[in-house]
């Protein structure tokens, strides 16, 4: 939920790498089935970018949970 409060950095937390790993699929074939390149979900994976709606919602089908699930936000102090 958003509190309003502007002085905490924002920042999108995903559990991408948890949900690959336990599903046993490579980067590169997630990549392929998202029809983005592998570096893609590397830097989706490590935190430094924030997918689209469309590409969040495409990976959160993928593995059939609900993208409020798979990405968080999150405060930076």
């Amino acid at each position: 939920m958003y509190s309003g409060d502007t002085s905490m950095k924002e920042i999108v937390e995903n559990e991408v790498y948890e949900l690959r790993s336990k599903k046993g699929v490579t980067q590169e074939a997630l990549a392929d089935k998202m029809r983005v390149s592998r570096q893609t979900i590397i830097a989706i994976e490590k935190g430094n970018y924030t997918p689209s709606v469309l590409l969040a919602l495409k990976l959160a089908g993928f593995f059939n949970i609900p993208v409020e699930k798979m990405f968080k936000i999150s405060h930076e102090k």
